[in-house]
């Protein structure tokens, strides 16, 4: 069943939601940009559902909600210590198919890698519901298509903003009540078909053709190119590498809190071990390593597709205007070349 509805109702119709869960959407953040007098848009906790953001890709993505950049585990006092709360509400989640699909990807790696699961990540899922934004393509980075993350039927509202009304689809039967006064439309979602970007990504055969292409001199370009910022893997919506922080709140060492904390396998000393022995002590290395546990090794482990969603975030926040679509397409001919030679041999 769909309904129709005009932005001043908007709200009112949302109240009974609103006092039920806390609602996280796209919200645009005048002036607080990249750049001088340029504006950003994250998510956030909303307070209307005009302030959300619905034509424009956020320049980060909504694992924010769940696994926030900066995040208390516990707090401890000498030899004792106590969980952080969890949320008081769920959680109403706006997003695009693409962002739904990316929080299933970060569900494998927290719930389902190895025998523990992250009770931090799974107590804000459990208790998490979408809101499927419409979307209407993307912008010249998105290849959603590509990755088969154009669609999901995990939501439980579908919602999309015309010029002065809004379209709704409720899939949910809890929140019928709120909605049922309103005029009844013709309304089911639609998924974008088509990207200005596509991207075709060739498999590896074997371990062999593996340890050949970890050694092609295409990875050497990055040396020169990647600055090694991170911000590529800051604003992927399945990254999901941390570090752990204790913060002391005075000068007995034995009181404070233990906090997780974005980390990148991008940034130098990521992988330094005991002795600051690094693993990866270059940029093409440390690009190499991304780019084959993003399009190999993640589904090699969980057997599944790809662990890219193709949001072309990476895209638009690299300083360097580095392409994970010309870099893919630089693998696949390093690839091609690998095959033919040892075909010819």
């Amino acid at each position: 069943m769909g309904y129709k509805f005009n932005f001043a109702d908007a709200d009112r119709l949302f109240c009974n939601i609103f006092d039920k869960y806390d609602i996280y959407a796209p919200k645009k953040f005048p002036k607080q940009g990249r750049y001088s007098d340029t504006d950003i848009i994250k998510y956030a906790k909303i307070n209307s559902i005009n302030e959300i953001e619905f034509h424009i890709k956020s320049d980060y993505s909504a694992k924010e909600v769940l696994n926030p950049i900066n995040e208390t585990l516990f707090y401890f006092i000498e030899n004792e210590f106590r969980e952080s709360s969890a949320p008081k509400k769920p959680i109403l989640l706006f997003a695009r198919p693409c962002d739904i699909n990316a929080i299933e990807i970060q569900s494998k790696i927290f719930e389902e890698n190895g025998e523990f699961s992250d009770i931090y990540f799974t107590r804000i899922k459990n208790n998490l519901k979408f809101v499927l934004m419409d979307c209407n393509g993307g912008d010249d980075t998105c290849f959603c298509v590509s990755m088969n993350s154009n669609f999901t039927d995990n939501w439980a509202i579908a919602i999309k903003q015309l010029e002065n009304e809004y379209l709704l689809s409720i899939k949910d039967s809890e929140f019928t009540s709120d909605f049922e006064n309103c005029e009844q439309t013709d309304f089911s979602p639609e998924f974008v078909q088509q990207n200005t970007l596509s991207v075709n990504i060739k498999e590896i055969p074997n371990k062999e053709v593996l340890n050949k292409l970890k050694e092609h001199p295409f990875w050497l370009e990055y040396d020169k190119r990647c600055i090694s910022c991170g911000s590529c893997t800051v604003s992927c919506p399945t990254c999901t590498c941390f570090t752990t922080r204790d913060i002391i709140y005075s000068e007995n060492p034995k009181v404070g809190e233990r906090k997780r904390v974005y980390a990148s396998c991008q940034i130098e000393g990521f992988d330094q071990m005991a002795g600051q022995k690094e693993i990866r002590n270059k940029a093409s290395e440390r690009m190499r390593y991304k780019v084959l546990h993003k399009y190999h090794d993640y589904k090699e482990r969980f057997k599944t597709k790809h662990m890219c969603v193709g949001c072309g975030r990476c895209i638009h926040r690299c300083p360097e205007a580095i392409s994970i679509v010309s870099t893919l397409e630089k693998m696949n001919n390093a690839i091609d070349e690998i095959l033919n030679k040892d075909i010819q041999e």
